[in-house]
């Protein structure tokens, strides 16, 4: 067995912060937690804390997945993001055709199967979603979920399949159908009813993709999508918090309203993230990057140029301690994924993905299986 010590910082740890110490690696495992006895690294006065896992990365290094869904655009994915801090991360697909969702979790397989660092399965964001809260996607990819799209979505992954859909666009048996395959399920780009979202909730759906966003907001007579989120304890709810896409008040009152260990920070992020290219291409419309924000020319978000590091300092900021914040990166998506006995947390047994953050929580070293990647 290897061993990683640190000392002059502190080790967020499941049950503990630590003054320094050692990971003794049983291959891509945490073996033990020990002191620091021999050479360690100097940690500066900063962190090291569990790994970030980003259930929704659309692109990042100048590449968007929608564009070529394969195994290299996986990889410069996932080494666009390493450098701040995702040690895990979910390809996201935006609304596009059957066959392209096709291409893509197949990808997906043979990335994992490759061992491609960090990637767990795949997001298809869309199309099963409501033109009425299309945001940046292309209305004319919608549809429902009919067989067709059930066989392709339900057939066995070698990673974790989330689909987000709108809850009145599609039959709750479906929903119910892709459940009970082991797809994770969530209500997203919708304008149902508290009613509809209740009925799938009660389907089986476990999430809210970007809360707040492109969905039926929270009023008094018709709570819509975001009142049946709030009020619910259970539903794990994806925060984009980069000062765009919500208020910081929304936010606070989201994350008074509720479990915290039920929120999970995402980015969105787009090809922008690790590029020096502030500008893409997303369905024949030209994205560009003003003042950290993703938009159209009409001004409508385009995803967002947020990295998971941004995200925890953002969700610091709003109050919340350094161990919540990080968990809400590490420990709660892995929750949501079904992947928390390996991971999000730093405890013998678990992966050994970790980051170095030094004293502004900015990332000086990232490790994926005990092995430094960034």
């Amino acid at each position: 067995m290897s061993v990683i010590g640190f000392r002059n910082g502190r080790i967020l740890t499941r049950d503990a912060e630590l003054d320094g110490g050692a990971f003794e690696l049983d291959g891509a495992l945490i073996g033990a937690l020990k002191h620091a006895d021999g050479e360690a690294l100097d940690l500066d006065g900063g962190w090291i804390v569990p790994g970030f896992i980003d259930t929704q990365v659309n692109g990042g290094g100048g590449v968007l997945f929608n564009d070529q869904p394969d195994v290299d655009t996986i990889a410069r994915i996932g080494a666009a993001h390493a450098p701040y801090g995702t040690t895990a991360f979910l390809p996201t697909l935006i609304s596009c055709p059957l066959p392209v969702i096709a291409q893509a979790l197949e990808a997906v397989d043979q990335a994992i199967e490759q061992g491609v660092p960090g990637v767990v399965g795949i997001h298809v964001e869309g199309p099963f979603l409501n033109a009425s809260r299309k945001g940046i996607h292309d209305a004319e990819n919608f549809r429902p979920l009919d067989e067709e799209a059930l066989t392709l979505l339900t057939a066995p992954r070698r990673g974790r399949v989330l689909v987000t859909l709108a809850p009145e666009q599609n039959d709750v048996a479906a929903i119910r159908a892709l459940v009970e395959a082991g797809v994770i399920v969530s209500i997203g780009h919708s304008n149902a009813t508290y009613a509809q979202a209740r009925a799938a909730i009660d389907a089986g759906a476990t999430g809210v993709t970007h809360l707040f966003n492109a969905m039926s907001p929270l009023h008094h007579r018709e709570p819509g999508v975001v009142g049946a989120a709030l009020e619910n304890q259970a539903l794990y709810c994806g925060l984009i918090i980069d000062g765009a896409h919500m208020h910081p008040a929304a936010a606070r009152i989201a994350l008074a309203a509720r479990p915290l260990d039920r929120f999970l920070l995402v980015t969105d992020a787009m090809p922008s993230v690790g590029n020096a290219i502030k500008e893409f291409m997303l369905n024949g419309e030209r994205i560009t990057v003003k003042n950290g924000v993703c938009v159209n020319e009409a001004g409508t978000l385009a995803g967002s140029d947020l990295d998971m590091a941004l995200a925890v300092r953002n969700t610091h900021e709003l109050g919340l301690s350094l161990r919540d914040a990080v968990a809400m990166a590490a420990a709660n998506p892995a929750a949501f994924l079904g992947l928390g006995a390996e991971r999000g947390m730093l405890a013998p047994g678990f992966r050994a993905d970790f980051v170095w953050l030094d004293r502004e929580l900015n990332v000086r070293g990232t490790w994926i299986g005990g092995k430094r990647v960034a």
